[in-house]
């Protein structure tokens, strides 16, 4: 069955699978757009970035710089900024590593665990009132869907 799908203005007939992927697209830049404009609603002190990158420091128990450009595949000396007004919030902190004094890993300050941990709980809560009224089925197949795109994701940036 054909079904219509947008693509560069138009909309022609094409495959599921095209329309399927045209509505991911569609849907997943709308929920980008929303994350960025609420992020700071959730927590004002904390942009997205400024959340994952934070998250991030303290998934890894502490990373370098250099980690985190990899990581989201930015350039260092975008990281190298938004490290710099991290500190200086006293949200996280370098600490010379054990193994190799010459490298300097990032940790949460004690500020950055309590705003980090602020920011979770407030955007847990926005989740639970979106998804109030979703069944445990549709909350466990679209959190797992979740995990398999960004694994996808991560294996093909």
């Amino acid at each position: 069955m054909l079904q219509l799908c947008r693509w560069e203005g138009e909309w022609p007939r094409c495959p599921p699978r095209e329309a399927s992927l045209e509505t991911i697209q569609r849907e997943l830049t709308a929920f980008a757009r929303r994350a960025r404009a609420t992020a700071a609603r959730m927590h004002p002190e904390l942009s997205l970035v400024s959340y994952t990158i934070l998250a991030h420091v303290a998934e890894q128990q502490g990373c370098r710089a250099t980690d985190l450009a990899t990581h989201y595949l930015l350039d260092k000396s975008t990281v190298s900024r938004q490290v710099a007004a991290l500190e200086r919030l006293g949200f996280i902190e370098r600490r010379v590593d054990p193994a190799d004094h010459r490298v300097q890993v990032l940790h949460l300050a004690q500020r950055g665990t309590e705003i980090l941990a602020a920011a979770r709980e407030n955007r847990r809560g926005a989740f639970e009132e979106r998804l109030a009224g979703w069944a445990p089925a549709d909350l466990e197949q679209f959190a797992g869907c979740l995990v398999r795109y960004n694994a996808d994701a991560a294996q093909h940036p």
